[in-house]
């Protein structure tokens, strides 16, 4: 655990970093080590430890005559940043009409790395909380019908290497744990554009979801909904998918540009 002095380091050193990046970012130009460290009133030899760290990090960019700019990674953090603040925003209304509608939890997730995230969330009051369909909670791909709609998207070998990469870890009896039996399942749902999650994830509870496409007919998040397996019922399927079509349209896709 560390001690407040290095509590209190730490806090000042990301300060100082946050200070040298809203300078960049006041400036048009890349800026030199000196007018970092005169608009920040750091000692250059500071300054540039600390843009030396945020280099590695690509928060920043050394150019070549020994200036600095922002860096691409803020880019890449932006544009996720931006991708799971509008899609939750315009799906929110979308997803409440159907949890109205079903009087089911309806969830929206989307992808990072080999995981599903939970971005949005009705909750049906009528059953316990799952902390794994919480907003905030993640899961692995493959045990989720949100995830499944994502490696459908994967190439075969794109999937081989997740199954290679996690493992393909089980946490009930009906988790799809063999390569075989995922890709069989990943095969149908490319058809239907469907995923089930038959007790795989939790037992008493099931899930069925289909994808929601933004402008270039690109899989972007996934919407759901999760009941208690004595509660679920297939003729939700029609309500789940108008809804997500609504999303992706709001999105700016078009079907007939996609064909």
């Amino acid at each position: 655990m560390a001690t407040p002095s290095e509590a209190k380091g730490s806090i000042q050193v990301i300060e100082r970093m946050m200070s040298l990046l809203d300078v960049l970012a006041e400036t048009n130009e890349a800026a030199t080590l000196k007018t970092l460290s005169q608009a920040t009133g750091l000692h250059p030899s500071t300054a540039h430890r600390i843009l030396a760290v945020m280099a590695h990090a690509r928060l920043v960019e050394r150019q070549e005559n020994s200036t600095y700019a922002l860096g691409i990674r803020l880019l890449e953090l932006g544009n996720i940043v931006k991708s799971r603040i509008s899609i939750g925003a315009v799906a929110r209304p979308f997803m409440q009409e159907l949890h109205n509608q079903i009087g089911e939890a309806v969830n929206l997730g989307i992808r990072d790395q080999d995981d599903i995230v939970y971005v949005e969330r009705t909750s049906s009051g009528r059953s316990l909380v799952r902390v794994v369909y919480l907003v905030g909670g993640r899961a692995p791909l493959h045990l989720t019908s949100l995830g499944k709609l994502f490696l459908a998207s994967d190439t075969p070998a794109e999937v081989r290497a997740y199954a290679k990469r996690t493992g393909l870890p089980g946490k009930t009896e009906h988790s799809l744990t063999r390569i075989e039996t995922l890709e069989a399942e990943l095969a149908t749902i490319r058809q239907t554009s469907i995923a089930y999650d038959m007790e795989e994830a939790e037992i008493g509870l099931r899930c069925v979801a289909t994808p929601i496409l933004d402008d270039e007919g690109k899989i972007v998040a996934g919407l759901s909904v999760s009941a208690p397996t004595d509660r679920h019922r297939d003729s939700w399927l029609a309500l789940i998918k108008q809804t997500a079509e609504e999303i992706s349209r709001a999105l700016g896709y078009r079907p007939t540009a996609h064909r």
